[in-house]
């Protein structure tokens, strides 16, 4: 399997992250609190150095009020 760290469907779901973050009117730091987790990782995972798992991915969801199954949808549809 190729590496899919800096992939279109990768920077998709990068920029779906922030935009939802941004939407909920949340900092990386506010995001980071409830997740429970530190400021950094959020700014790994938004700047693509890290990839983000389906647990984590579903974290997001919750916590930023979007639905995940419309938001994979959107990046199903995204050729690489």
């Amino acid at each position: 399997m190729a590496k899919t760290l800096g992939t279109a469907r990768h920077r998709a779901l990068i920029a779906l992250l922030i935009e939802k973050r941004e939407a909920a009117g949340l900092t990386q730091t506010e995001l980071a609190v409830k997740l429970g987790e530190y400021q950094s990782l959020v700014a790994r995972l938004e700047s693509g150095q890290r990839r983000v798992d389906v647990v984590e991915f579903l974290a997001f969801a919750d916590l930023l009020g979007f639905n995940p199954h419309d938001a994979l949808d959107e990046l199903i549809r995204i050729k690489d």
